[in-house]
């Protein structure tokens, strides 16, 4: 399956491809790299592109990994809405009452803990969360997870999130 993208959109169909591609300087694993953009598309919500970087994914991530990209966009879904609002609130009570969102496949997704913050901070950065970005990228930091990787992760989600946008107005 290709992605049919129109001439106005061909630096994103060539960063599509890159991001795409093998390549042994990347800081993030294939899989990782792969995940992050599922993830991505997920959360884009654009079918042609979920399929599209499925038909990527092939059979490279395991079932646990693939549940864990829905897991990240589906819950980053909903975190990134109520902290973005906590965040740009004027009043900043809102910052003191506690959440009230269950959101335990943070620490109950099966898969390494780095992978999932690698998804959710694709996903927060696609859904414009700067809460939600700071906190993924202060436990990524701490995990010792280089800048290269972590701003490799967000690249990832702004050429997918182009992608789907492109997709949608083609």
């Amino acid at each position: 399956m290709t992605i049919e993208l129109k001439n106005y959109a061909n630096d994103i169909k060539l960063n599509l491809s890159s991001i795409l591609r093998e390549d042994s300087n990347n800081p993030l694993t294939r899989k990782q790299t792969l995940a992050i953009a599922l993830a991505c598309a997920y959360s884009t919500k654009n079918q042609i592109v979920i399929e599209f970087i499925k038909e990527q994914v092939g059979n490279t991530l395991s079932s646990a990994e693939i549940e864990a990209t829905k897991g990240a966009a589906s819950v980053m879904s909903m975190n990134n809405i109520y902290y973005r609002f906590v965040h740009l609130a004027s009043n900043k009570e809102y910052q003191q009452m506690p959440a009230k969102l269950r959101m335990n496949i943070i620490n109950n997704h099966g898969i390494d803990k780095v992978d999932f913050e690698l998804y959710s901070l694709a996903v927060s950065a696609i859904n414009g969360c700067g809460m939600c970005i700071d906190a993924h990228v202060a436990q990524l930091e701490k995990a010792n997870v280089s800048k290269n990787a972590i701003q490799d992760t967000v690249r990832i989600a702004a050429i997918i999130n182009a992608a789907a946008t492109a997709v949608t107005i083609n």
